[in-house]
């Protein structure tokens, strides 16, 4: 993802997650945090390409704290956002962003992934589910203005949850 998606990951964000949608500010600020030697973030986008042109479909983010290498501590990685347009769900598209995400988390040396998904959404915890995550816990109210529980899940090792791609497939990437 580059600033110039932020416009268009807006709308979509807007349209997924009325009541407590991201700002501008803060994916801005998220993406500062996404490129060069010191980069502790990773956001994607996933395009469709139509006659029309191109339009986000899906995005997704990962931040990382720490590293292998800090005191003996491991990094820990923490998915900020998952979301794919409505036409796309099914497809596919939320496991190929999570793959993504998890990638990532690897390459920044993550022991274990966090994230917090809306009690309600029960099609992304399936999913989830289907990487490795576990239920870890639950917090209260998590979503606002909605006051909605978010269920904490946890994936330990995340480089073991990562599929290879099948022999004769290509894995494209479109990072604005």
């Amino acid at each position: 993802m580059r600033w110039w998606d932020i416009e268009p990951v807006l709308e979509l964000e807007k349209d997924l997650f009325p009541e407590d949608a991201w700002s501008r500010g803060m994916f801005w600020s998220d993406l500062a945090h996404a490129r060069g030697p010191d980069a502790t973030r990773r956001y994607v986008v996933a395009v469709e390409t139509t006659a029309d042109g191109e339009r986000i479909v899906g995005y997704a983010g990962l931040a990382a704290a720490g590293t292998g290498s800090d005191s003996g501590f491991a990094a820990v990685g923490d998915i900020q956002t998952i979301a794919v347009a409505r036409g796309h769900w099914g497809t596919g598209l939320g496991g190929r962003l999570l793959t993504e995400l998890l990638r990532a988390a690897t390459a920044f040396e993550c022991a274990e992934v966090m994230l917090e998904c809306r009690i309600d959404n029960v099609r992304a915890q399936k999913l989830y589910e289907r990487f490795g995550f576990e239920a870890i816990g639950f917090r209260r109210g998590y979503y606002q203005p909605g006051n909605v529980d978010a269920l904490v899940m946890k994936l330990t090792d995340p480089s073991t949850s990562v599929p290879t791609p099948v022999q004769g497939t290509q894995e494209t990437e479109n990072n604005g």
